[in-house]
């Protein structure tokens, strides 16, 4: 029996999840929701394993298919030790990625195909899927800028692919958008972080309002 609010981040490369994720986990808690942090691939130690794997800058011979099921496998451990029993909990879980990275980077980006990933992931999932996601859709341009002047950084595999993969990626996120279009809220990252971080607050204050009338308890 599920109980809580699963909200996931996504984006490309550059488009400012972590900062994000700082405030959204800060927002909730000040609502008074109990709040679970986490990311994909990794969250757990197997997860962050199989993290280390796909995104090691020396395994550029990785097969895209490979690449799509190291990742399918990182998050059924990490749905199944972690995500489940915290929505089971009635907490809210804040996950930086799931199911949508794979689509846009792996079935569009990499040309496996959005579908064909779907399915993998499908099984991976068994119908745990997020409540709310929040695309911060930046532009290749604008997002490998500010990985390149953030020297604090680390370069994982994933940012060394050229520019136009990257807007392959952007124009697969806009292809899951239209495929879940309640569920996946675009916001403009190209803006400055303020302007970004307030419109975040304001979509959280709107999709959660009235789901409780004890947010501190379960959902």
């Amino acid at each position: 029996m599920r109980n809580g609010y699963f909200i996931t981040v996504e984006g490309g490369e550059g488009a400012g999840k972590t900062s994000a994720i700082d405030v959204i986990v800060q927002h909730l808690q000040q609502m008074g929701y109990n709040v679970v942090s986490t990311r994909e691939p990794g969250g757990i130690p197997i997860a962050e394993q199989i993290r280390q794997v796909v995104l090691d800058r020396a395994n550029t011979a990785m097969d895209a298919r490979t690449e799509a099921l190291l990742y399918a496998a990182a998050r059924r451990q990490h749905l199944a030790e972690k995500v489940i029993p915290a929505l089971q909990a009635g907490a809210v879980v804040l996950c930086d990625r799931f199911v949508d990275s794979s689509l846009a980077y792996q079935g569009y980006a990499r040309g496996l195909g959005i579908e064909e990933v779907w399915r993998i992931n499908e099984f991976a999932v068994n119908g745990t899927m997020p409540d709310l996601t929040l695309w911060l859709d930046v532009s290749p341009e604008i997002g490998l800028s500010r990985i390149y002047a953030n020297t604090d950084r680390e370069v994982n595999r994933l940012d060394l692919e050229r520019q136009d993969f990257h807007q392959r990626v952007r124009e697969g996120y806009r292809l899951v958008r239209e495929r879940f279009p309640q569920r996946i809220v675009a916001v403009d990252a190209d803006r400055d972080q303020a302007t970004i971080h307030e419109e975040l607050r304001k979509v959280l204050d709107s999709r959660l309002s009235g789901l409780s009338d004890t947010p501190s308890g379960k959902l």
